[in-house]
């Protein structure tokens, strides 16, 4: 299954650990962004409203009672491994 850079490395930071948490306006409760957070704390900036609509619509990542959004069984197994998913890491 095809799966953009972005979309990839949004479902490593969430296989770590990380989480996806939505962003609504305050007035009418309209989704307007998504927020995803690393274990360690940090915001990934790939993970966008359009990243988070993809991943939710191939039922890569679901809610558990009203809570952040987390990786599923099926975004697990297609996820690509990499040895290291830091940009431009090599091994030596």
């Amino acid at each position: 299954m095809n799966i953009s850079k972005s979309q990839q490395r949004t479902l490593h930071a969430l296989a770590q650990g990380g989480r996806i948490e939505l962003v609504r306006d305050e007035d009418d409760g309209a989704l307007v962004g998504a927020d995803c957070w690393t274990r360690e704390g940090w915001r990934l900036t790939d993970c966008d409203l359009a990243v988070f609509k993809a991943l939710r619509r191939r039922r890569f990542v679901a809610s558990k009672d009203g809570g952040p959004y987390r990786i599923t069984r099926d975004g697990l197994l297609n996820l690509r491994s990499q040895l290291d998913n830091r940009v431009g890491a090599k091994r030596l």
